[in-house]
């Protein structure tokens, strides 16, 4: 689990000492790191994995937690953002944990502590249950379909370009070849989306 916070790194550094121990001693820990705000994206670029969790601590207004979130998915990354005031757009992070005050005390009240502890005490409740570390079967339906290669649009992040109007896409199943004629130019670190092996669009930043 990677941890970030731009504003506030006391708050990273605290997720990441908390997920690191369990509740209970003796129990399962989850690995977690903080990272600097000021190379986040360059080190969630070429430090995570697929199947990795990302947390920020930040206002909706942080460009970099902002910019990291709308790219988690094309790093097959899971994003949880714990913030507070006014709420991001509605879908740029999986899972939002949020508190309504904005004053400029919220950082200290406590409520994105104690939201983070929960989240920490409810983590490693899911781990007691033996059925959940299981691998889920992720091959493909009995009609032959599976979400990676039905008719769905998905997310990927232009890695480097391999030809005229091809590039080494990073997506949540692995790199990919894509073809980027309807998008050129496209350099490293262009979202676009992905249909049938085509960038069909570039995806803009969210504002």
């Amino acid at each position: 689990m990677w941890c970030v916070a731009p504003d506030w790194p006391e708050h990273a550094r605290h997720v990441a000492v908390e997920f690191v121990h369990p509740v209970i001693m003796g129990k399962r820990a989850l690995p977690s790191v903080a990272i600097d705000a000021a190379s986040a994206i360059t080190t969630l670029r070429t430090t995570a994995r697929s199947g990795d969790i990302l947390v920020a601590v930040a206002r909706s207004a942080d460009g970099v937690v902002r910019d990291a979130m709308q790219r988690a998915p094309a790093w097959g990354v899971l994003s949880v953002w714990i913030g507070c005031g006014p709420k991001p757009v509605s879908g740029l992070a999986d899972h939002l944990v949020w508190a309504e005050d904005a004053s400029p005390l919220a950082r200290h009240d406590g409520s994105m502590v104690l939201a983070y502890h929960v989240l920490w005490e409810l983590v490693h409740v899911c781990f007691e249950h033996p059925g959940l570390l299981r691998s889920p079967d992720l091959a493909c339906e009995p009609d032959g379909t599976c979400i990676t290669c039905s008719d769905e649009g998905r997310l990927g992040e232009v890695a480097t370009t391999v030809g005229p109007s091809m590039a080494s896409v990073r997506t949540a199943a692995g790199v990919e070849e894509v073809d980027t004629t309807l998008v050129d130019p496209a350099p490293p670190g262009t979202l676009v989306l992905i249909h049938a092996g085509v960038a069909i669009a570039r995806v803009e930043s969210v504002s």
